[in-house]
């Protein structure tokens, strides 16, 4: 498995998101290749974990799901795949403290690549589906909580994601009515809905 640190759009590193590719095994009768490793995984993110839960979801091209995140007592990090399909993932720096608040990450994940995108806590995360199809499975710490649940807009001027959106031919951005109704960083932050 080779890990690296993404970088912003203007090159910073942006500490804790980590980009996993696992090696991949193929010959003409297919592949095979190791998804999760406890060992690896702890040894590259410097910290032993333990995941609550397993998260899998189907979405057609233009579904756009986030900007999520939840805050204490119940924050969440994310080991994101896409086990079918293309999406392109995002982790946003929500850290009030940090040198890079309000930055974001992003990777291309896809069933052929096999790559992972690591998002610990303090991140919003986000994917837009760029595939006809695309399931997405992700391993979470922390347990859905709905009381500490938020939401970022997607499209927020201020953090200027970069979304590959002419990747989408015809379709249409597609948000869930809480997505679409999701707060600005700034408001987020005014609200005290961000990490201190």
């Amino acid at each position: 498995m080779d890990v690296e640190q993404l970088t912003t759009t203007d090159g910073r590193t942006i500490e804790g998101p980590l980009l996993i590719k696992p090696r991949v095994f193929g010959d003409e009768r297919g592949w095979f290749f190791e998804s999760w490793n406890q060992q690896r995984f702890d040894a590259a993110v410097g910290e032993s974990l333990v995941f609550s839960q397993d998260n899998h979801s189907r979405s057609m091209q233009g579904v756009l799901r986030g900007l999520h995140y939840q805050l204490p007592p119940e924050p969440q990090a994310k080991l994101v795949r896409a086990s079918q399909g293309v999406i392109f993932d995002v982790a946003v720096d929500i850290r009030q403290h940090s040198p890079t608040f309000g930055l974001w990450v992003g990777a291309e994940l896809s069933q052929a690549n096999a790559h992972q995108l690591w998002i610990p806590e303090g991140f919003a995360h986000g994917f837009l589906t760029l595939s006809p199809v695309a399931e997405v499975q992700y391993k979470a710490r922390g347990f859905w909580n709905r009381d500490c649940e938020r939401a970022i807009h997607w499209n927020d001027p201020t953090l200027a994601i970069s979304w590959p959106l002419e990747r989408l031919q015809s379709a249409e951005v597609n948000l869930s009515a809480k997505d679409a109704e999701a707060a600005s960083l700034d408001a987020a932050t005014a609200s005290g809905d961000t990490f201190q």
